[in-house]
């Protein structure tokens, strides 16, 4: 953790800022170049994202808002593996070491880290002319050999997704001033909540455990429904079925949809849910759902595995199938 004009001024910003995260024994308090992470016999989830000014915040959002989806969008991958958080690193690249920026920024970076269990074990700053970026690499904790993947959805197998799909989309066109922030001009409320969505991603560990006891192949949805379940269903060697009038909404979405002010691709390829998209057997659907509205999370079959190496189909009321131009987000 040096920079190569004045190594005391890094070290000054992570005592400041970091080192109050720094809960966990393993860490040694940030004076170490390295960390220890017990695995008390379980195996060892690891996952990595990172956030990019202009790419996956904007340079106006919140610094509070920035570092927890930073931290979030680390934990729905972890949800979606069945894994308990257990601790992360996080780089840094920054334009300047403004308090006025850091301050919130770790301030809630420490709340996110102390409520869902995942604590700063260590990590870098480094200077940078701009864009800023954030890189977390999470790891969690489950059982020997229980991890979810990707590889093992079956034909017959039901397609479930955790909360609602297309909000975080809806909210940076918000921002953007674009057509929904038009539709809803009238209804600020709606535009808080979809920009909320966008901001701050909602990781589903409270599911975790269940997606690990029922699911058969899991990912979390953060560049699109449409191709993140593409991408399952290519790791598994199968297709799917979808019904897009199945595929859960938020009212505003619902609204939107039915006043023409957006198209569904708009949602199934928007990217930035950060749910949890799944495949469970038929039989144990129900427990999954059931475990999912005591948590007050809302569970959605919207379709069913079949055979084959087709790319899934979306299907409308009338059993058309959607032609999609695109089905999710792509950074290239």
């Amino acid at each position: 953790m040096t920079t190569p004009n004045d190594p005391s001024a890094e070290d000054s910003l992570i005592a400041r800022y970091f080192k109050p995260l720094a809960t966990d024994p393993g860490a040694f308090a940030l004076v170490d170049d390295a960390a220890i992470l017990s695995s008390s016999g379980d195996d060892i989830v690891v996952t990595t994202d990172a956030v990019v000014e202009g790419v996956h915040y904007l340079a106006t959002d919140p610094p509070d808002t920035i570092a927890r989806k930073a931290l979030r969008v680390n934990l729905s991958d972890l949800a979606a593996k069945g894994a308990a958080p257990a601790g992360f690193v996080l780089t840094l690249a920054l334009r300047s070491k403004e308090d006025g920026w850091l301050r919130p920024f770790a301030d809630a970076l420490g709340e996110d880290a102390k409520s869902f269990g995942c604590p700063l074990l260590g990590g870098d700053t480094v200077s940078t002319p701009g864009p800023q970026m954030i890189s977390i690499t999470a790891f969690g904790r489950v059982p020997k050999g229980r991890m979810v993947g990707r590889t093992g959805a079956r034909p017959g197998d039901l397609i479930l997704v955790t909360g609602t799909i297309g909000d975080a989309a809806l909210g940076l066109d918000v921002l953007a001033g674009g057509a929904v922030a038009t539709a809803l001009t009238s209804d600020p409320a709606a535009k808080e909540a979809l920009i909320s969505r966008y901001r701050v991603p909602q990781p589903r560990n409270v599911l975790a455990q269940a997606v690990r006891d029922y699911a058969t192949a899991a990912m979390d949805v953060s560049d699109g429904l449409a191709g993140d379940l593409t991408k399952l269903c290519a790791a598994s060697g199968v297709s799917a079925t979808v019904k897009a009038a199945s595929v859960p909404l938020s009212s505003a979405a619902a609204g939107l949809i039915a006043c023409n002010a957006i198209c569904v691709e708009t949602l199934l390829a928007g990217g930035d849910d950060y749910e949890v998209l799944c495949t469970v057997p038929p039989a144990q659907s129900d427990a999954l759902i059931t475990k999912g509205r005591a948590a007050g999370l809302a569970v959605t079959a919207i379709g069913t595995i079949v055979a084959g190496h087709e790319r899934p189909r979306f299907l409308d009321g009338q059993g058309q199938e959607l032609v999609l131009k695109r089905l999710s987000y792509s950074h290239f």
